[in-house]
């Protein structure tokens, strides 16, 4: 293993957390519908989204909504959940995996819709599944250090375009069993928002954020490659890795911090099997891991946040929260929240 980070915060707080919800709702039973000729022909049976993933149902944005405009839906929530002024905003940080262009950055267009000052710093944070987390990071070390007073992590994914791409080149009488197999954590994917607003505890008050611990585990960086059309996964081979790389990060992350019985656990919703799979690798109670995969799907860098804000009516001033994020890659951090 390599990439060991401890790090700590002083004063950074959450002071709201929000989520996007996408309007369409698309059931696996609707996925399967369109491509049982090629089930029947490479011979698999419906149903493998269901009851192997745990996905019923994921979501879609319109056509056209962008991947800009479910971060600013989920930004303009947050900024008015947390009383902040737009232009008291000192850093904005988009971690979408799911962008339209190489240039200029998704920022600028969230920076433009949010109406954010200009003396805001504004950037793309892009690592897989756990940028989120990451844009958390590069923010509270700026807030901690008091350059900025606010900042605004955003992300917005959408999972039409690689779904119906996947279901169009699976439908083709050439495609394999292997095809699918390869491409099946594709239709596993969800699109939705998610946003944060972090500022100085001592000023604003709010949801501690105390740190965390990284890990690094990149000989494992061809288990999962994609774009917008097409994503191809081991998925056996990044379960077990992924697993593995969880354990080492939370064992670390109990050493640094003396994590022992937390009141909440928000893991990267991944699916069925992965979800179980880390419960069981960190030895977590279940109870106290809320889920969004079965009727969202995999929201990728979005899902810990979303999630987080799925279940805040379920947190009490007090509670510890260890959110993981796991992206392919591999990368993974867990990190601390008092609520």
């Amino acid at each position: 293993m390599s990439g060991n980070a401890t790090f700590t915060y002083s004063d950074t707080a959450i002071l709201a957390v929000t989520a996007a919800i996408a309007p369409i709702v698309v059931t696996s039973d609707e996925i399967d519908a369109q491509l049982l000729d090629t089930y029947e022909r490479v011979g698999l049976r419906p149903g493998m989204l269901e009851n192997l993933a745990g996905v019923k149902e994921r979501r879609w944005w319109a056509p056209d909504v962008t991947f800009a405009d479910a971060a600013s839906m989920a930004g303009a929530k947050a900024l008015a959940e947390a009383g902040v002024n737009p232009e008291s905003v000192g850093l904005l940080i988009d971690t979408s995996v799911c962008r339209e262009r190489l240039e200029p950055s998704a920022s600028v267009d969230i920076h433009q819709q949010l109406g954010l000052s200009s003396s805001c710093l504004n950037f793309d944070l892009s690592n897989a599944c756990l940028g989120f987390i990451n844009g958390m990071q590069v923010a509270s070390m700026m807030i901690d250090s008091g350059q900025i007073e606010y900042a605004l992590v955003v992300d917005g994914e959408g999972s039409r375009r690689p779904q119906e791409a996947t279901i169009a080149r699976l439908s083709r009488n050439d495609s394999t069993k292997q095809d699918v197999l390869d491409q099946f954590a594709t239709m596993t994917l969800g699109s939705g928002g998610a946003a944060m607003v972090l500022g100085k505890a001592s000023v604003n008050g709010g949801h501690r954020f105390r740190g965390g611990v990284s890990r690094a585990a990149t000989q494992h960086n061809q288990l999962c490659m994609g774009d917008l059309d097409s994503m191809r996964t081991d998925s056996r081979g990044l379960l077990e890795a992924g697993v593995a790389l969880a354990k080492v990060t939370w064992d670390d992350a109990q050493s640094q911090f003396s994590w022992s019985d937390l009141d909440m656990y928000i893991l990267h919703q991944v699916s069925k099997a992965h979800n179980s799979a880390i419960i069981s690798a960190l030895g977590i109670d279940s109870s106290k891991v809320p889920t969004t995969f079965p009727l969202q799907g995999n929201i990728g860098p979005a899902s810990v946040p979303f999630t987080l804000a799925q279940s805040v009516d379920d947190l009490q001033t007090g509670d510890r929260i260890a959110c993981m994020g796991i992206g392919s890659g591999l990368n993974a951090a867990v990190i601390e929240i008092d609520w």
